[in-house]
């Protein structure tokens, strides 16, 4: 509240000439980039979240080579910037595997950058179940497989839900770099509207409105499921 009244106080006191006139003009533009952001979010959060599940148990498996292959994954991705790998892939290994497509390519990039940061997060939910719980699981009979369903993934999910939110979030917003490789996002969108208009608050205005229509419901949703699954220990 009080970070929303500085806001609009400072807007109010900003000596500027709003014209929203010439942007409006360009509604559609705007229209047809936020549900091309909306798309990329869409196919974006479900891989991340299967490649983020993958390299966590590939950084518990018991094979040394698959470990060790998951962890220089995550700590590449996770130490480069996402910028300089929307390059390298899309005109390095997109390049060379006649793969051009941006709205392919710029969905598996933010999959492939989000997912390492997701294994992380579902790694440490995972080593937060008590080792007391895992073996009173084995004692009973149960399988690797059965441990993790029934034991593991109902109480590690209750632990990683906030972070992960967060991660989805970060996941929606960091798609606005795809508009490097030409991806008509709702970024480029405003960049090409402010290029015409000159009117550059008027531009970027709706992209943050924008992207708050597609981050809050994710965030809101969240924190009820959050609730739900919550129980007294």
């Amino acid at each position: 509240m009080l970070l929303g009244a500085i806001g609009t106080a400072a807007f109010w006191m900003l000596d500027y000439h709003w014209t929203w006139g010439p942007v409006l003009k360009y509604w559609r533009l705007f229209l047809d980039g936020w549900v091309t952001t909306l798309v990329i979010a869409s196919l974006a959060l479900p891989l991340s979240t299967a490649i983020g599940l993958l390299l966590a148990l590939g950084r518990r498996c018991p094979w040394m080579p698959v470990r060790d292959a998951a962890r220089i994954w995550v700590e590449i991705t996770r130490g480069t910037p996402l910028l300089v790998q929307i390059y390298f892939y899309f005109y390095v290994i997109g390049q060379a595997l006649a793969l051009n497509n941006r709205y392919i390519v710029g969905p598996l990039i933010l999959s492939a950058f989000s997912g390492a940061y997701l294994s992380e997060i579902i790694r440490a939910g995972i080593e937060g179940v008590g080792k007391s719980q895992l073996e009173s699981a084995r004692a009973i009979g149960l399988g690797r497989l059965q441990i993790y369903r029934y034991v593991i993934f109902p109480q590690a999910i209750r632990q990683i839900l906030p972070p992960m939110a967060g991660q989805f979030v970060s996941l929606i917003k960091d798609s606005s770099l795809l508009s490097v490789i030409g991806l008509s996002e709702l970024t480029l969108a405003s960049q090409e509207v402010s290029s015409v208009t000159l009117a550059a608050f008027e531009s970027y205005l709706p992209v943050a409105f924008g992207y708050l229509l597609l981050t809050l419901p994710i965030s809101l949703f969240s924190q009820w499921l959050e609730k739900k699954l919550r129980f007294e220990t």
